[in-house]
Formats: C-alpha cells, sequence, structure tokens
C-alpha cells in the first residue's frame, strides 16, 4: 500500500502546483455562494437554511468536475508519461484508485471551504443541523460520481478538450435522467418499468433524498455501486491501453 500512499500524495500535491487548483476553488467558491444569494434570493426566503445553496451543487460539479477530471490521464497519455508509470512495480489498481482518491480529497477541501457559510446559518437562525450534515455528505457522493465517471473517461484519450467533452456529456446524462422532464418524456412511449429503471439511474433523485436528511440504503448502494463502476472500468481501459 506504500505505492497507493505515494501516488495520492503526488496527485494531491501535483493540484497546488499547477494554476487549476486555485482556479477551482475559486470559480467554485464564487458561484456555490453568489447563486443562493442573488439567484435564489438567500435572505428574501427569511428561512435559516441551506437547501438553495445545495441545490446548486449538481450543475457546479457538472461542469467544474469535468474540467478538474480532464487532465487526470489524458495528460499522462498525451506526454507519454502513462508508459513510464506503468512500468513501475505499482499495480495498474493503485495507480486509478490514487489518483481518484486525490481529485476527491481535493474536491472535498474546496468543499470544506464552504463551512463558513454553515456558521453564519447557524449565526442567522436555528437550522436543522443534521439535514445540513447529511446535504453534505450528500455532496461529497455526488462529487465522487462526477469524479469517477470523468477519470474514466479522460483515460480514454490523449485530448484534454474530448475528455472534458465527454466527461460532461455523460455526467449530464446520468443528472438529468431522473429529472420530472425526462421521465415525462418516457412515459408516453416507453414501458413503465423501463421508465422507473431509468429514473433510478437519475443522480439528482439520490442526491435530493440524501440533501433532505432522508439516508436511505439505496441511495448510498446507488452512489457507492457508481463510483466502483466507473472505476472498474477506469482500470479496464488503462490497463487496454498499455498494452
Amino acid at each position: 500500500m506504500h505505492g497507493l500512499r505515494a501516488i495520492f500524495t503526488r496527485e494531491l500535491l501535483g493540484y497546488f502546483q499547477t494554476p487549476i487548483a486555485y482556479v477551482f476553488i475559486a470559480v467554485f467558491l464564487v458561484a456555490a455562494n453568489a447563486f443562493p444569494f442573488f439567484v435564489d434570493g438567500f435572505f428574501e426566503r427569511g428561512k435559516a437554511n441551506m437547501m438553495p445553496f445545495f441545490n446548486w451543487h449538481p450543475w457546479l460539479y457538472l461542469f467544474l468536475i469535468p474540467a478538474l477530471t480532464m487532465r487526470l490521464w489524458a495528460e499522462e497519455r498525451r506526454s507519454g508519461t502513462l508508459e513510464l508509470l506503468m512500468t513501475l512495480p505499482v499495480p495498474v489498481w493503485q495507480w486509478v484508485l490514487g489518483k481518484y482518491l486525490a481529485a476527491w480529497t481535493f474536491t472535498s477541501l474546496a468543499l470544506g471551504l464552504t463551512m463558513p457559510l454553515w456558521i453564519s446559518v447557524n449565526y442567522l437562525g436555528n437550522p436543522d443541523n443534521g439535514v445540513i450534515l447529511a446535504s453534505y455528505l450528500g455532496s461529497l457522493l455526488l462529487a465522487g460520481g462526477y469524479l469517477a465517471m470523468g477519470a474514466c473517461l479522460s483515460a480514454a484519450t490523449r485530448n484534454q478538450v474530448i475528455a472534458f467533452v465527454l466527461g460532461l456529456a455523460v455526467c449530464l446524462v446520468f443528472t438529468l435522467a431522473g429529472f420530472q422532464l425526462v421521465i415525462s418524456f418516457f412515459e408516453g412511449w416507453l414501458p413503465q418499468p423501463v421508465v422507473e429503471t431509468i429514473s433510478l439511474f437519475g443522480m439528482l433523485t439520490h442526491f435530493s433524498d440524501i440533501a433532505q436528511g432522508i439516508i436511505e440504503y439505496r441511495s448510498l448502494f446507488y452512489f457507492v455501486s457508481l463510483i466502483i463502476f466507473w472505476l472498474v472500468m477506469n482500470l479496464l481501459v488503462v490497463d487496454a491501453k498499455r498494452k
């Protein structure tokens, strides 16, 4: 496991050696705090809760996380360092997991910087902190799902722009799968069991449940399964590309 620790440290520190880390954090913090106040009318609502804040997370992650993951593997392939990395005495799964955990930790740090808003909400009123804590958990799981998809698609190409577009497209599909407009569209011409199956793949549905403080087994199972599936796919793609 020393290899996994070394990869994790290398990747995490690597974020802060490039402007991408600071741009990501700055854009995320500005957007995450601006939308609730200027679009949703945080003060006009007269409620001391963070629901407007978390409601924007799926849409922020939809664009920011593919931008974060697009270089994860594509840059290694473009520069030719992937072949060099694969010659080291470290299993492929440790590279995949190490890179992913570093990206997830970095995203968690960015999310953690929003804690002053939580403190402010408690100062202004008496929010349900259990629901807020559950919402943070849901946001972390949501980010984890997007990161797993983005990392896998980054490994499929040498071009970072293509990796971003692919990541954005696939994340959008999983985001909108449970959207009511999409469900209504399919209800007109697909059998109900098929429509219900499609809705189960929607990230918004599961995230919304957790963000409301409803932490059910099916939602946790969904995110864990989604992350594992895309990490396994990432492993298979990297393993195929190195041969």
